[in-house]
């Protein structure tokens, strides 16, 4: 019977059952596709070849994550950042933006600008000095320097210096060459530094300054409380001064005559040169004297900046020096302007600031003009030439973790007037406040490349806002925000159940799925609930609709398997299972829900009821929530899709699928994933007797998403498990071929060996409740989901490795595991019992990167899962959940022989449902007659658990699911044009007919992928992408005129696979580890881009297009521009004489090689720089700069020619006029005797 059914199909395959109704068969090995004749020769012509694709970083946008140092160039005007993993931030004027990292991923301590020179100094925690080139499109390390004995504290460089000071824990002073990045031999040594009777050692180095006054004067502070003016030439000690309390800063006055220091118990002291025996000033600005007479004990003042101006008095400015007894008080940057002590509190701690003045200059008048303050979460900068101080508008998308992002979504071909109309919708509700000065940081050049088009972000966050963001062009803008919250009452702890709903973050946003064409947006919470938006121009009165949808089965099933898998039993469902329970009656749900259902039902929110006015934007329309069930709360909503041109929305969690018809606001169906597949079961499903005990509602309260990006230092204890266990019992082979996808096989021959199964594993399946946060995301359109153990991975950034299944579900009670008997190990359907947002093993992460070692036939034959990903992975109970939806038209069944519009229903244990649609056509007709839903369609199998679905036409175009074109409506009505709905279907390419009806359609799981020709539902295509992994996100797309299928696996490859005929293109190991946010939020878009969220605060774009990566040059901005370095001002005569011979200081004959010697070699170690061809040869990315650099140099060299003329010019004068009188003198004198004169 199965030949002959293959026969039929016209399917002939190396392997059994390769492209039959309901079979899982894997076709060939990994990595090739398996072809097959079919009734009907499918002629597509694929232009993709491997050389259309490179994967590549593009840019980062957000706020940097940890942020550790910041550096200004005063007349490049860009600023730096640097970061805790390593990584540094360069921006200029919007449009330039630049991410640098450090390989070594060491902390950077401190940034040192070489002004106007378009280079970059960076002190690492690894002891590592490095120089940037900044003078191409992407910098890179020209040299760096790695100190092996001593640790690097701080670091000075004067402007216009090529010699660094570097500073070290043991208190000395090295100085290093920037040109070379070589050690001098000149260092000055502690124990020279300080008196020769000090008995104990003064501590590292925290400051290092060369004196306005004279060059040659270095000021070093030690921790102490020591500080030291070091003559240079002399190389002796000009003063030392001991304090008591410990220094954190210094700061000079611009004349060189006094400096300021801030210390540890939050005074500041005042020293003038001549009289270093005590300070001229103490001051404790915010400590106050108590009734006892003492002063109050201060927190330490960590920065000072001491800053002169022309017309008033000076400004010193610093963080920190609170009084300890104000508990509670957030940071503070506190600004003295004479008299006047203004404080500013903050919202984040200060990481460090900045005082931006008009002069590179350190000996003139600073005029200070605004200050740049880092905070551990925000960048503001702060205008001084007010006296309010207002704050800059920060132009930089500095607040995407404004509140933690969790889910992306990204659109590369939305509708070009979608951005202005959010834009203006958006800019209507903008702060205000804020300076009206130009931003400060306005260097480099930035040009809008000619490869741009219309690009969307949509960033999801744990407040329940959503927001747009313009990504066109590399940048990112903000558009538009919407705070889904304000559809709901706030919750109140006093109304029964709702207290143990309460939650810090009831809102949080789980998926979206937006439309662009009909501006349909759709947005799934945490809290089981999903909002439909409507966009419109005008604000309007609405009462937002409520429907309640119950998902909840009555009965536990055991699936278990069939004798043989490639031919399924399609019996009958056993008479015990019931399908969930819509709340709303209508002819196409089955039954009716039970009295006692209702009486213990309840919402974990509650949506306002009353008439409300809305502005502007998306307006709610409908909100759909699960309620809870005789106490157990809903499961989470694994998958959504919504089609403006049907007026449905389905979506389905691992107890069901529902389809709402958003336009008539009813249920049409509301049925369990049993319960779908009719007569067409392809598993033996066995009842299973009902819990005896129910856990306490207590149990099941929501948890936040805050504690995801907490600070906290905890870490996944993981346990090594081979990714792919195999087993020579053929039963459990034949097993793992049926079981779900979502559970890790424990074959019988491993149970009893200890070697294999070591302790922590065992510790995990003994110990299976604990608490965990599962998140689901949907990232521009349905169907792919991952888990999210926050509970055990409070700190996403120290993940190595370490992934769950992106369809695992939290779908199992907190039960003793079903032991495995000697007739070998089954699967269990799990009921409602298991909390939708807690609960999981502490294996729901695992290593993805172990070297698994098995053969080729194994891997034939073995349908192991890679990974643990839930309670059910250990406790062996999963539901089959419904994964991924898509409408479209298509063939719900083999003898149809046009396209209706059907549902794509993909599920956990790699089965895929279509589902034919009965809609009517007409406008007054939908709004009246029920639309018709018969699940009763085809069902195909893959392997592993079903992701993304696409469709071409029979000529390889890309098929997109039809829609309705956005109308208002809630504009005013126009009696003599009506609003008509009007829809467009993209209809297959008319030279289809040559090839006769049909389509095909592409189905992407997490192991594999297939091309099915419908409506036959031949397998024309078979292609294994991974057996070590699994796929997390998937999508088909549109890359240089033609689709593609770009697939991301958990072990960081990404790849791309050509359609239809699945054949690889690119495979590139991007990430070596991944962790959970790079799972949740990575998404690809078209054009050959893709992002996620590299950070909790920042989001990394990439390309994989060729065409991209080749115009990724023009695209990026300039960093460094030739710009004139600003003259210093005339100090006159007196003050050239007296003040000092500070410009008579020559460094290079001080601290050469000729003069210091060498330095020891084991004292530190040069690197060159790995920056090859570009980072060495400058002039080939920045030939625009360099040009420009070079015509100024030439008219700075013709008006030195022209002076040097003038000059000659006036000598020749002078030498004539002295010729002439020489020889007027010498006729007067020749006629004279000797005794005439």
């Amino acid at each position: 019977m199965k030949k002959f059914r293959k026969v039929l199909d016209g399917l002939t395959t190396s392997s059994p059952g390769g492209g039959t109704m309901g079979s899982p068969s894997c076709g060939s090995a990994a990595g090739t596709p398996t072809t097959a004749p079919t009734p009907k020769e499918i002629d597509v012509q694929e232009t993709l070849v491997s050389e259309n694709f490179q994967l590549c970083k593009t840019v980062r946008h957000g706020f940097p994550y940890q942020p550790t140092a910041l550096a200004f160039d005063p007349v490049q005007k860009i600023l730096a950042i640097g970061s805790r993993s390593g990584g540094v931030r360069i921006l200029g004027r919007p449009g330039v933006d630049c991410f640098c990292q450090h390989e070594s991923g060491a902390a950077v301590l401190q940034l040192q600008f070489l002004i106007n020179e378009g280079a970059l100094v960076t002190a690492c925690a690894d002891d590592t000095l490095h120089l940037w080139n900044l003078r191409q499109r992407r910098p890179a390390i020209l040299h760096s320097l790695k100190f092996n004995r001593e640790r690097i504290t701080f670091c000075h460089l004067p402007f216009q210096s090529k010699w660094l000071y570097v500073g070290t824990e043991r208190g000395n002073t090295h100085i290093v060459n920037i040109e070379s990045f070589i050690l001098s031999g000149y260092v000055i040594m502690w124990n020279k530094a300080i008196e020769l009777s000090t008995k104990t050692h003064p501590g590292p180095v925290v400051h290092l300054s060369d004196s306005p006054k004279d060059e040659g004067k270095l000021l070093i502070g030690f921790e102490s409380g020591t500080i030291v003016q070091w003559d240079l030439r002399a190389k002796k000690a000009d003063f030392r001064i001991y304090y008591d309390e410990a220094i954190h800063s210094v700061s000079w006055h611009h004349e060189g005559k006094q400096f300021m220091c801030s210390h540890s118990d939050g005074s500041l002291t005042l020293w003038n040169l001549r009289n270093t025996s005590k300070p001229v000033q103490v001051t404790f600005p915010h400590g106050k004297i108590q009734k006892d007479g003492r002063k109050e004990s201060c927190k330490p003042i960590l920065k000072v900046d001491y800053k002169t101006t022309r017309n008033s008095e000076p400004f010193v400015i610093f963080s920190g020096g609170l009084s300890y007894d104000k508990a509670g008080r957030r940071p503070t940057l506190t600004i003295m302007h004479g008299k006047a002590i203004t404080v500013l509190e903050m919202d984040y701690p200060i990481v460090e600031f900045m005082t931006l003045c008009e002069t590179p200059y350190n000996n003139e008048v600073q005029d200070p003009f605004a200050v740049v303050v880092l905070l551990e979460k925000d960048l503001i900068v702060v205008d001084l030439t007010q006296s309010n101080f207002p704050v800059f508008e920060n132009p930089y998308p500095m607040d995407i973790h404004e509140s933690p992002v969790t889910c992306t979504a990204y659109f590369a071909d939305c509708p070009p007037d979608i951005i202005p109309v959010l834009y203006s919708i958006g800019a209507k509700h903008k702060k205000t406040g804020y300076s009206q000065k130009e931003w400060p940081v306005s260097g480099g050049m930035w040009t809008l490349g000619s490869h741009t088009y219309p690009e969307i972000i949509i960033t999801g966050h744990a407040d329940g806002s959503i927001k747009f963001w313009d990504g066109s062009a590399i940048t990112l803008q903000m558009l538009y925000k919407l705070k889904t919250s304000k559809v709901f009452e706030k919750p109140k702890p006093s109304e029964g159940r709702a207290a143990e709903l309460v939650d810090e973050d009831p809102f949080a946003v789980q998926m979206v799925s937006w439309c662009p064409q009909s501006r349909i947006f759709c947005v799934v919470g945490i809290s089981a609930h999903i909002i439909l938006y409507r966009f419109s121009k005008y604000d309007a009165n609405t009462q937002i609709v409520s429907l309640e949808v119950r998902l909840q089965c009555e009965s536990e099933d055991v699936i278990s398997p069939s004798e043989n898998e490639n031919n399924p039993c399609f019996s009958e469902p056993h008479s015990g299972s019931h399908s969930p329970q819509p709340h709303h009656q209508h002819p196409a749900s089955p039954g009716g829900g039970t009295p006692e259902g209702v009486k213990d039902s309840a919402l974990c929110l509650k949506v306002k009821d009353r008439v409300a006015r809305v502005p502007p934007g998306y307006q709610a329309e409908l909100v759909i929530q699960l309620p809870w069930m005789d106490g157990e709360p809903p499961q989470q909503i694994s998958s959504l899709d919504i089609n403006s041109a049907y007026g449905l929305l389905a979506f389905g969690n691992c107890n069901g699928l529902a389809v709402v018809d958003y336009l008539q606001k009813t249920i049409l169906l509301c049925m369990s994933t049993l319960d779908l597949y009719g007569a067409a079961d392809p598993y033996q499903r066995l009842t299973r007797s009902p819990r005896r005990n129910r856990q306490s509602t207590s149990e099941f309260c929501m948890r936040g998403l805050s504690n995801f990006y907490s600070d906290s230092k905890k870490r996944i204890r993981t346990s090594y498990q081979s990714l792919t266990e195999l087993s020579d019992n053929q039963q459990s082979v034949d097993m793992e071929r049926s079981k779900s996808p979502t559970s890790v096989h424990y074959p019988t021959s491993l149970h009893n060996d200890p070697r294999v199964l070591p302790e922590p594993v065992a510790s995990l399946r003994a110990s299976h409740c604990s608490p965990v946060f599962y998140l689901l995301d949907n990232v521009k359109g349905p169907g792919r989901k991952l888990s999210l153990p926050t509970d055990l991975k409070t700190d996403l950034d120290h993940v190595n490795g370490h992934c769950t299944s992106p369809t695992s579900q939290p779908c199992s009670a907190g039960k003793p595991r079903i032991p495995m008997g000697p007739e070998g190990p089954r699967l269990a359907r799990r009921g409602p019992g298991r909390p939708p947002f807690r609960k999981a093993q502490s294996a729901a992460c695992m290593e993805i990167s172990l070297p698994v070692s098995h053969t080729e036939e194994s891997r034939e034959n073995s349908f192991s899962r890679s990974r643990s990903s839930s309670v059910s992975s250990i406790d062996r109970d999963t539901k089959e959940a419904i994964t991924t939806l898509q409408f479209g038209e298509s063939y719900g069944r083999k003898s149809d022989a046009l396209p209706t519009p059907c549902l794509w229903v993909g599920t956990s244990l790699g089965v895929i449902l279509v589902i034919p649609m009965s809609i009517p056509t007409d406008q007054d007709e939908r709004m009246e007659e029920p639309v018709t839903i018969g699940p009763s369609g085809a069902v195909l199998m893959l392997k592993g658990s079903v992701l993304r679905f696409g469709f071409l036409d029979c000529m390889g175009a890309l098929i997109q699911s039809p829609y309705e074109v956005w109308r208002d409506l809630n504009a005013p009505e126009d009696p003599d044009r009506p609003r008509k709905r009007k829809l467009v279907h993209y209809s297959p390419s008319s030279s289809q007919d040559t090839c006769g009806e049909g389509h095909l359609a592409i189905v992407c799981s997490e192991r594999q992928a297939k091309v099915f020709l419908m409506p036959s539902q031949s397998c024309l295509f078979v292609h294994n992408i991974t057996e070590s992994s699994f796929v997390l996100r998937a999508d088909v797309v549109s890359v240089c005129n033609s689709v593609c299928l770009a697939c991301f696996c958990a072990n960081g490859h990404v790849m791309t696979l050509s359609l239809p005929s699945l054949r690889p293109l690119m495979d590139v190991s991007y990430l070596p580890l991944t962790d959970m946010r790079i799972a949740r939020t990575f998404c690809f878009t078209n054009g050959g881009q893709a992002l996620y969220l590299s950070s909790p605060t920042e989001i990394q774009r990439i390309t994989y297009s060729q065409e991209m990566y080749d115009n990724l040059q023009e695209m990026l901005g300039e960093l460094f521009t030739p710009i004139e370095t600003p003259e210093a001002q005339n100090r006159g005569f007196l003050k050239g004489f007296f003040g000092g011979n500070a410009h008579t200081f020559d460094r290079e004959e001080l601290f050469g090689e000729a003069a210091a010697g060498k330095a020891s070699r084991s004292l530190a170690q040069h690197i060159p720089g790995q920056a090859g061809v570009e980072g060495m040869k400058v002039a080939a990315s920045g030939a625009v700069g360099e040009l420009a650099r070079a015509r100024i140099a030439l008219d700075e060299r013709g008006q030195r020619l022209g002076e040097l003329e003038e000059r000659t010019a006036l000598m020749m004068t002078s030498a004539e006029t002295f010729s002439k009188h020489a020889h007027e003198l010498m006729l007067k004198c020749k006629d004279k005797k000797w005794y005439q004169f």
